[in-house]
């Protein structure tokens, strides 16, 4: 084994497929991407060089602005929500439930392998009003208080999207913290418990320093996969009411398709993948400076 991986040839000849994999349906398509953001027009009028009026028009467009805004509101809420109660169902399937923890395990994971877009109408239907009122209503109604239209406001739309993505997400990150969790040797824990560390404190400062890097990862996780939401927002109320919950991806792919602006569609997808860039390296950075302080 040795002998066949230290022939260079053989390495080049091994991961030739891959690479030329990787270049056509990542370095290709990325690099046309940046180019095309640099040019105004579409197949049927065609492409005219324009250079970066495309990003300038970006920032100069309300609808753009506010389409940032309800992205990087959305990540924030989201990441945080998701790691946090992720994280704390990741201590309660190890100090709590333990080996009982399968089935609890089991079910708080379903919801990931469901379609976004059917839990998305599912959860439409739920906060539903009207003739075929939801389950929520119909609880507000038994309580006493009259029916709410979650989608008639963008308050609403986005707490109900958050609800729902947490609902769908929460249980990956918790078997994702549990992978982390269950690294940690027992004689550490116990060696800690014996010298008075136990509950917060225990967590604090032997469990959580020890799960860092799974917690960077989760973080990074979720963060790109927030800052790209689509399918989610576009199936519960199409990005509604008006632009109140269009995110990036949305208004990128309306740009590009409904209105066959390529090259400004273009431009905001390298805007959207400079935003996932800077997300991720402020992450890796805090991170850093926290080890380091500590």
């Amino acid at each position: 084994m040795r002998k066949v991986l230290g022939d260079r040839k053989t390495i080049i000849l091994l991961m030739a497929p891959a690479l030329l994999l990787y270049t056509f349906l990542k370095i290709i398509p990325v690099a046309w991407s940046l180019g095309l953001s640099l040019f105004k027009g579409n197949l049927l009028t065609g492409f005219t060089f324009i250079g970066f009026k495309n990003f300038t028009d970006f920032v100069a467009d309300p609808d753009a602005v506010n389409a940032v805004w309800v992205t990087v509101k959305y990540s924030v809420v989201v990441t945080l929500l998701q790691v946090t109660l992720g994280y704390a169902l990741a201590l309660l399937y190890i100090f709590v439930l333990r080996k009982a923890s399968a089935f609890v395990r089991t079910v708080a994971f379903f919801p990931t392998v469901l379609p976004t877009v059917a839990v998305a109408l599912l959860f439409k239907s739920f906060f539903s009003i009207g003739d075929n009122q939801g389950p929520v209503n119909a609880a507000l109604n038994a309580l006493g208080q009259p029916s709410v239209d979650f989608f008639v406001s963008g308050s609403g739309t986005f707490m109900v999207a958050v609800v729902m993505e947490l609902w769908r997400s929460i249980g990956f990150y918790a078997v994702l913290l549990y992978a982390g969790l269950v690294d940690i040797p027992i004689e550490t824990l116990e060696s800690a418990r014996l010298d008075g560390a136990g509950g917060l404190r225990l967590v604090r400062y032997i469990v959580l320093p020890l799960s860092a890097p799974i917690l960077i990862s989760s973080l990074i996780f979720s963060v790109n996969a927030t800052l790209k939401v689509f399918d989610g927002l576009l199936a519960l109320n199409n990005g509604g009411p008006g632009s109140a919950t269009t995110p990036l991806t949305l208004y990128m792919y309306r740009s590009a398709f409904n209105y066959a602006e390529y090259g400004f569609g273009s431009a905001v997808a390298v805007i959207l993948t400079l935003l996932c860039l800077m997300f991720t390296v402020t992450v890796f950075r805090t991170a850093r400076r926290d080890v380091a302080e500590a």
